[in-house]
């Protein structure tokens, strides 16, 4: 299992939350894994949704702090 790539889009406001998810999803092969931080709301409801319907496994949701949270993706 390769080490997860990383992409910060706390500063993003949905729908760019998912399509910067996307566009870096479309940069990996199946299988790797994608370490995301974003913030509560909208995006933390969207992204990982939106993900599976893309065909992708969210393999976890953990809350850091405040408002923010990091989820992992692999690639399917």
């Amino acid at each position: 299992m390769s080490t997860p790539f990383e992409l910060d889009i706390t500063k993003e406001h949905c729908p760019m939350t998912f399509v910067k998810t996307k566009l870096k999803l479309d940069t990996l092969a199946t299988g790797d894994r994608l370490k995301i931080r974003l913030r509560a709301g909208e995006p933390l409801e969207n992204v990982p949704r939106s993900s599976e319907e893309q065909g992708h496994r969210v393999i976890s949701i953990q809350h850091l702090e405040s408002e923010i949270y990091e989820i992992v993706i692999e690639k399917g």
